[in-house]
């Protein structure tokens, strides 16, 4: 037996091609980190960051049209762990949710026949993460719950329905694209499908680019007068009326997405101009348009990080575009032109691609993690990654670009960076680029800031196999001799003449050879590294062709022409066929003799006569007398080698005949001298069976067997050991057992029998059949099928080629350009993740297990340990099986060098490792939460610094004063009320130039009166035109506006008006006149009342003084927190941005968030905003020991000691249990200075303390 072990089991696995065009849409890149791709009925996963193909799902039979990741936007713990979950809708209806590691399907849901049109999972309350909204043609939408495929409503429409887009800030809202406009939906909620068939908006379609054309205004708007020129740039989008036929063409609006980075703005894609609409306005706000020499959107994402926009072009292009800073315009530019609008510049863009027609871009996608890298799937089945990367400093730039600069933010993960603080800059968008300035604010400070440039670079490609067909062939396969350096290689010959080699183990490509001009027919290999392969052009008309027949070396690359000048005009190859021994080679062609050739001198041995019959099929026998020919030959050189030394000394005779033998062998193998004798069988066109012998150049003609009357026309033949098989053209197999002499016919019918294989293997007698509708394979010692497989019934697709690649695996090369490698059952290839041999290790802690994901983030989390900081998690007190170890250590060593270099880095804060390890993990909810807590943690502890400069504060380097910005816009109600104010006007503002019609006015006239901005509402007011309706009403309000004077009974009477105004149902008007005398702070109460929670918060962030707006806003956390609402989470983030810190932790700690809560109290305590005092210590110990006792259920105790001493008085239990095997606690585990409680952990003492536990 040989004593190790090589690892060549290989995995059933699908190589796939090019793309189906109903694969176009069919794409997705989850927060998990891994992009999914349809591909045909298949789905491959690919990890973006090594640029591989780490799983292929199959088990739909229609083409896949959907694809959608889960979100990962909820807590996760052991009971809900990281887990990798895919849905995938195909071309018949049928919607698979999947469990991606394992390869296994949860449920499947099928409700109609057509293509799925959209598919998002609801990602946005707190009760289940199981629901999925589809759109089931023609006009149903239905809400699935992912899990169990249970259907829990479904609501039908009137018109066709393309798609749908959430609103990212109200999951209430919804808008459809459909056939003819768009529905906006504003009841949506998992409960019950929406009660109404929504606000049905039309879309005039813009016909060519608004730079160059004058579009008719829509029916209510007055004529344009002077300072209204501006808007004839943009036509009035929407209208609720339909429009008249000729105003319409059909809808050709590719697309339709609510902008994530701001509130109640929406995106619409035509292919020459991206729309941006203010939904309050339902008015255009922004147009980026294509000059018209531009290639065409055919594809746009937004951001969430910063307002930019991401376009895919019709070339293959990819480009950024970021929101311009609404900071006031130039003076001297000419009025007209500086009107206002959002306008987006190109900050950068990618290289086009060549289109043809077959090559084409798909799509486009967006890591949603970190908006920073792109993938676009090309239709001849390339996966292309670029990544953004920022160049800081002045680059030269243009002296003609008007572009502002961008800036680098000077913080990193959401804190100001220290002063030697290691930082990734292409981390994610915003730590490449700053916010977007808006109107009013200050720029900041260029000596702090740098100037970036972006440029997209290439950083990964995945290129998939040509169109079919194919011809593929194994290597020989693995034996004894060759198991140290054996690669399972299978060569793959394609229609454009080049001859692909993909190393089975890991599925890659190997070598791509260009060796053919035209269609490769055949290949047969003539040593592990070595093969012949043929190919034949197109015939002409005297029905000749150019055959070429090619020997390529693999290591080197050599191609030669086999059979020298031969082949130029003369009669098709039909096959070539190498002999056992790899000796020989016969060429068969259609209308011509045979040739045979030594394959190792590269000599034709014999040409056949004219008279020679057709060969219909042939195969050479395994038996050959290579045995016998070595024993004699060794006989006589023994003989001869005693003879040279039969005159020396005795003693020497033994070695020196050792070592003349060994030189004879070696000069044998050189010239090799041998020549075995070998067999071939052939069939006539009658079915008569001709036995040759060929020895050396010698050819003899053997037995003949006459045809068995049973079998048709002979297709092939296939022999092995003492068995002998014949397949015919209508589907028979014939057995031959050539030792007891008998023969056994079977009937398939299943038509022509195309090729039959043996398996590899001693005694191995399984063979494979291919017919034109499938494949068999057989049991040739019991002569029984195996198993079975056929288009139509379990599969969807042709086979084009087969071949077996071990003893138990099959490959097959099908006409959907796949080439599958299956078990022998040829069931469905996917396989599980964590069973396959990569090449290059991936980070995915999805992929692990969920005690072991969860120990790795605890890992990373509690840096240092016992002192020192380290990527080994053997350095930790971690008791767990090795295996699993290994994984994780393996998952710590495929981070990027610059990832492993900031963790390690001292100087990163809690804040800003949590932060951080949430990115890696990809989870959104954590990201989401550090994000808001970050910031307000720190703008909290400088504002308690500024005001109380106590000692103990003052330990605490939170940073300088307002260094550390603003929360980002895309968190709406949570930024800061001043930011907020500004945002709103900046929008009001924009709103105003923009209107085009007494509607839109009477819009902005009422949201200037909510911001406060009397003097301007009241110019609007008095704008309405003498024959307007409103005329009178808007007249008097004006008035009434400008007299308002703050004495008693004016106010009382319009509080009276107001209140009866709400009564009645008129909450808007009412709301309206309490904010005129400035009771706005009742106006939020009665929209709360009325369930307008989020006009309420909107209101209190704009009108009221701090301390009112916090009531309001605390009576929203309350309700998000009731069990009807459910979104704890939303109120957790309110609460946040309210400083109330300690209500966090307790919620946290009641909802079972124990990592996060024990990390967050830990922030708070070193930020300064909480401290350990009576009323705190039981939080603090409570959330301190159960996170003790969940890292001790991961394994992981030291840190399990650490957080338990530090919980005080409740740690204590902890602390004996968890030492208890080793006599006791040992001393000095008594929390010290327990009169100060839990909560000292910032002094430097204490830390010492900690680390000196452990070590005991």
């Amino acid at each position: 037996m040989i004593p190790y072990t090589v690892n060549i089991k290989l995995a059933a696995r699908t190589l796939t091609g090019t793309l189906n065009l109903q694969n176009k849409p069919a794409v997705d890149w989850g927060w998990q980190g891994l992009i999914a791709q349809g591909c045909h009925s298949s789905i491959l996963i690919i990890d973006p960051k090594t640029t591989q193909t780490i799983q292929v799902l199959e088990r739909h039979k229609a083409t896949v049209v959907k694809v959608k990741w889960s979100r990962e936007n909820y807590h996760h713990s052991l009971s809900s762990p990281y887990s990798l979950r895919l849905a995938s809708g195909d071309a018949s209806g049928k919607i698979i949710v999947w469990d991606v590691v394992s390869g296994t399907a949860h449920c499947e849901i099928q409700e109609h026949s057509k293509p799925i049109q959209d598919l998002e999972w609801l990602w946005n309350q707190d009760a289940s993460r199981d629901l999925l909204l589809a759109v089931h043609p023609p006009n149903y939408i239905v809400l699935w719950n992912g899990d169990t495929g249970t259907k829990l409503w479904k609501k039908s429409y009137a018109e066709n329905i393309l798609s749908f887009s959430f609103d990212p800030f109200d999951p209430s809202n919804m808008a459809l694209l459909t056939s003819e406009g768009i529905v906006f939906i504003n009841d949506f909620t998992p409960a019950k499908p929406p009660g109404s068939t929504g606000k049905k908006v039309y879309i005039a379609s813009p016909h060519a680019s608004p730079a160059h054309n004058k579009p008719a205004p829509a029916p209510t708007a007055p004529a344009p007068t002077g300072a209204k020129k501006a808007l004839n740039k943009v036509k009035v989008l929407i209208t609720n009326e339909k429009p008249t036929a000729e105003a319409v063409t059909l809808n050709d609006c590719l697309q339709l997405s609510y902008l994530p980075s701001k509130r109640n703005h929406m995106l619409l894609l035509y292919p020459r101009e991206i729309l941006i609409l203010d939904l309050e306005l339902s008015q255009t706000v922004g147009v980026v348009a294509i000059e018209r020499s531009g290639v065409p959107f055919t594809q746009v994402i937004p951001c969430a990080q910063r307002d930019a926009l991401y376009c895919l072009h019709e070339n293959g292009c990819i480009t950024l575009r970021v929101c311009r800073s609404t900071t006031a315009p130039d003076e001297a530019a000419d009025p007209e032109q500086s009107s206002q609008e959002l306008v987006y510049d190109l900050r950068s863009q990618c290289d086009a691609i060549r289109v043809t027609k077959t090559v084409r871009p798909y799509r486009m996608v967006i890591c949603p993690v970190s908006e920073n890298s792109a993938g676009l799937t090309v239709s001849d089945g390339r996966v292309m990654l670029w990544e953004l990367k920022a160049h800081t400093g002045r680059l030269p730039t243009n002296p003609g670009s008007s572009l502002s600069p961008l800036y680098s933010p000077v913080s990193f993960c959401g804190a100001p960076l220290a002063n030697n603080q290691k930082r990734i800059q292409e981390l994610s968008l915003n730590t490449m680029i700053s916010q977007t300035l808006i109107a009013g604010e200050a720029p900041p400070p260029s000596s702090s800031q740098q100037e970036v440039q972006l440029k997209f670079l290439l950083t990964g490609l995945l290129s998939g196999l040509p169109l079919p067909p194919f011809a593929i062939r194994m290597c020989p396969p693995l034996t004894t001799k060759n198991i140290n350096h054996y690669q399972p290689l299978l060569a793959v010959g394609t229609s454009n003449g080049s001859v692909l080699v993909y190393n089975l183990t890991s599925g890659l490509l190997h070598k791509e050879l260009s060796v053919h001009s035209c269609e490769v027919r055949g290949i047969e290999w003539v040593s592990l590294t070595s093969f012949l392969s043929f190919a034949t052009s197109t015939p002409n008309n005297m029905g000749m062709v150019r055959n070429e027949l090619q020997h390529v070396d693999l290591p080197t690359g050599r191609c030669f022409a086999f059979r020298g000048e031969r082949g130029t005009d003369e009669p098709a190859i039909e096959m070539i066929k190498v002999s056992h021994l790899k000796q020989y080679l016969v060429v068969v062609f259609r209308d011509k003799p045979l040739e045979l050739w030594d394959i190792r001198t590269g000599t034709l041995l014999r040409e056949m006569a004219k008279n020679f019959p057709t060969v219909t099929a042939l195969e050479w026998s395994p038996s050959h007398n290579l045995k016998s020919l070595k024993k004699k030959q060794m006989a006589a050189r023994e003989a001869m080698a005693r003879q040279t030394v039969s005159d020396a000394e005795p003693s020497t005779v033994e070695s020196s005949v050792i070592s003349m033998m060994q030189d004879a062998e070696s000069k044998s193998e050189t010239s090799q001298a041998i020549s075995a004798r070998e067999h071939f069988v052939f069939t006539d066109t009658d079915g008569q069976v001709y036995h040759i012998t060929v020895e050396g150049n010698a050819v003899k003609d053997g037995a003949r067997i006459p045809p068995d009357g049973s079998m048709g026309s002979i297709a092939c033949i296939a022999w092995k050991g003492d068995t002998l098989v014949l397949g015919d053209v209508d589907g028979n197999l014939n057995f031959w057992d050539l030792k007891a002499r008998l023969s056994r016919g079977i009937p398939t019918h299943r038509g022509w029998v195309k090729k039959i294989r043996f398996a590899p293997g001693k005694g191995n007698q399984k063979l494979l059949v291919m017919y034109t509708d499938g494949v068999e394979v057989w049991d040739t010692k019991e002569v029984q099928m195996v198993s079975s497989m056929r288009i139509g019934r379990n599969v969807n697709y042709r086979v084009l080629d087969i071949d077996w690649c071990t003893s138990d695996k099959v490959v097959l090369a099908s006409d959907d350009g796949c080439i599958r490698v299956l078990e022998m059952a040829m069931k469905s290839a996917s396989y599980r993740m964590d069973e396959q041999d990569l090449t290059d290790p991936v980070w995915c802690p999805y992929l692990l297990l969920p005690r072991a994901s969860f120990t790795l983030k605890a890992f990373l989390l509690l840096q240092p340990w016992s002192g020192t900081f380290t990527m080994d998690i053997s350095q930790v007190d971690y008791n767990e099986k090795d295996e699993i170890k290994g994984l994780i250590q393996e998952q710590l060593n495929s981070l990027s060098n610059d990832m492993k270099s900031v963790l390690q880095d001292p100087e990163l804060s809690l804040l800003q490792r949590c932060l951080l390890v949430s990115r890696l993990f990809g989870d959104e909810s954590d990201l989401q939460f550090w994000s808001v807590a970050s910031h307000y943690l720190q703008s909290f502890a400088q504002a308690r610094l500024l005001s109380v400069p106590t000692a103990e504060a003052l330990q605490h380097d939170v940073g300088q004063p307002g260094c550390h910005g603003y929360l980002d816009i895309c968190h709406d109600t949570l930024c800061e009320s001043g930011y907020f104010q500004k945002f709103q006007l900046d929008r009001v503002h924009l709103q105003e130039v923009k209107r085009s019609s007494y509607e839109h006015t009477k819009k902005c006239a009422d949201q200037l009166l909510l911001l406060g901005q009397t003097d301007r509402a009241v110019q609007l007011l008095l704008e309405t035109s003498a024959d307007n309706s409103s005329y009178y009403c808007d007249s008097l309000k004006a008035c009434l506006v400008t007299t308002i004077t703050s004495s008693g009974p004016s106010q009382s009477t319009i509080k009276l008006v107001a209140t009866n105004m709400i009564a009645n149902g008129k909450l808007a008007e009412g709301v309206q006149l309490l904010c005129l005398i400035d009771k706005a702070a009742d106006a939020c109460r009665y929209l709360q009342t009325y369930g307008e929670w989020n006009r309420a918060a909107w209101l209190a962030k704009v009108r009221l003084n701090p301390a009112e707006s916090s009531d309001v806003l605390k009576r929203w956390a309350e309700h998000l927190c009731s069990p009807q609402v459910n979104q704890k989470s939303k109120a957790m983030l309110v609460l946040l941005s309210l400083g109330c810190f300690h209500k966090v932790g307790e919620m946290l700690h009641s909802m079972r968030y124990f990592d996060r809560a024990a990390l967050f109290i830990e922030a708070c305590l070193k930020c300064g905003v909480m401290e350990a005092n009576d009323s705190t210590n039981k939080l603090i110990g409570a959330a301190f020991v159960d996170y003790a006792r969940l890292l001790r259920s991961l394994g992981l105790r030291e840190g399990a000691a650490l957080w338990a001493s530090r919980a005080g008085g409740p740690g204590e239990q902890l602390m004996e249990e968890l030492f208890q095997g080793e006599g006791g606690t040992p001393e000095g585990l008594t929390p010290a200075n327990q009169e100060t409680g839990p909560g000292v952990s910032g002094e430097e003492g204490d830390e010492d303390r900690k680390f000196a536990i452990v070590e005991e």
